[in-house]
């Protein structure tokens, strides 16, 4: 690299006023890659589920990931990257689509909906207040809840618990060959990550679909890839969503707003906590323990969820695997620009990512919901005014297989343990509007 262009970079990030340099900046961009490149192939699997064409998600979430980590490093200079979000993928699968009913185009609108108010919110500074209303407990239970629900579609994708009548699930066939494939990946993926080996989750993957091959599970045909993302781009389907129905009026409203309210507090408290913990982490938080340019991060994240919804993917959102980059030295927008460029490049191995076996991406999807999980330690399991509330989270989530519903417990719960234990003062308004607006949506109105 000439002396010109290093200084240009030195000058465009601020390279030396962060004491960091170009090669430090770009290994810790390649780092974080390759810790969260299996989105790659996670996201379209689970999307797929709901009806949407592999390719076209893939394409989506490559390009997708590729806008906000680049908005992340040119607009804000922080190092942190973005795709779309685990958890947001699956809600919008099992929950929005699979579960309420939703087609996959009008959830898109959903999304689209709430990136649209995320940049509102963001614009006007009111995004922080809104965050600053929701509880801690329930922050870190909404984490935790959402661990256990990705792990338990770990466990059905793989095969390791299936239905059962009697007792609603139970054991899989272990001597079937997809389960044994699954059960070695998961063996793969925990050594590695227990190792602190680098992209651990995404060479358990490509490890496990070369395993498939002599078990049978994996297709060694390439498939066809077109590179055409026309089967998602732009299918938002906004009259479908807001279709009255049966439902009435308020009904209809009141099941559209519980989506794009679930959609937006899980998105805001991934966001918010990934860039603050992860800023911690850095020394990159100023004495009063605000981000800098964090309102431009969080803009970041806002314009690339509805760029996401118009290419056809979920949620996208600000990723804790740029921890990674961060450890590697990473402190300017250089790292996130970076590994911006490598989810463009990305895109050539789509060809590929068809080979992988669903049993290869389970493991992946239990091992994050093992990272996730870790947000609970940080819940006051003392105090039961907060306990409950926070269980209720976690638990209502895998149980009812749904994320709305263990938002909406949570959030009903904490006003009414806070409220007939005269701890009143401690509720924000804020809550008391969602508590009631989400106890209306589950007994009054129509659903």
């Amino acid at each position: 690299m000439t002396k010109g262009n290093t200084s240009f970079l030195d000058s465009k990030f601020r390279l030396t006023e962060n004491n960091t340099n170009v090669k430090t900046e770009i290994i810790a961009g390649i780092t974080t890659f390759i810790t969260m490149a299996y989105i790659l192939f996670v996201n379209p699997d689970i999307l797929s589920a709901a009806g949407m064409d592999f390719n076209a998600v893939f394409m989506a979430t490559c390009i997708s990931a590729a806008i906000g980590t680049l908005i992340m490093g040119l607009y804000a200079n922080l190092p942190f990257a973005q795709a779309p979000g685990m958890g947001l993928n699956a809600f919008f699968t099992y929950g929005v689509v699979l579960n309420l009913g939703y087609t996959w185009q009008q959830a898109l609108a959903a999304i689209f909906i709430s990136g649209i108010l995320f940049i509102i919110l963001t614009v006007t500074g009111a995004r922080e207040a809104i965050v600053e209303a929701i509880p801690h407990s329930l922050k870190h239970a909404i984490g935790g809840g959402i661990g256990l629900f990705i792990a338990l579609i770990g466990f059905k994708n793989a095969g390791i618990v299936v239905a059962s009548p009697a007792t609603l699930v139970e054991f899989g066939n272990f001597a079937d060959s997809a389960v044994i494939l699954a059960v070695i990946g998961l063996v793969i993926t925990g050594v590695l990550m227990a190792r602190r080996m680098r992209g651990a989750i995404l060479i358990g993957i490509v490890a496990t679909t070369l395993l498939g091959i002599p078990l049978g599970v994996t297709s060694t045909q390439l498939m066809g890839f077109s590179f055409d993302i026309t089967p998602t781009l732009f299918k938002m389907d906004f009259i479908g969503l807001l279709d009255i129905g049966q439902a009435g009026v308020v009904g209809a409203l009141t099941s559209v707003l519980t989506v794009v309210i679930s959609f937006s507090l899980v998105d805001m408290f991934d966001t918010i906590g990934t860039l603050i913990g992860t800023g911690a982490k850095a020394g990159m938080l100023d004495e009063k323990g605000k981000l800098p340019n964090m309102n431009k991060a969080l803009l970041a994240d806002a314009v690339a969820t509805s760029a996401g919804a118009m290419l056809g993917t979920s949620t996208v959102t600000t990723y804790v695997e740029s921890a990674a980059g961060v450890a590697e030295g990473g402190k300017t927008g250089l790292t996130a620009t970076t590994t911006g460029v490598l989810f463009i490049l990305a895109i050539f191995l789509a060809p590929f990512a068809l080979m992988v076996p669903p049993q290869a991406t389970a493991p992946a999807l239990i091992v994050v919901g093992v990272l996730m999980m870790g947000a609970i330690k940080e819940i006051d399991f003392d105090d039961f005014a907060e306990a409950m509330p926070a269980f209720l989270t976690i638990a209502v989530m895998p149980f009812s297989f749904s994320i709305a519903n263990g938002i909406a417990a949570g959030i009903i719960f904490y006003c009414i343990t806070k409220l007939f234990t005269g701890k009143a003062k401690d509720i924000h308004p804020t809550m008391i509007l969602l508590a009631i607006l989400f106890i209306l949506r589950f007994t009054i109105l129509p659903h």
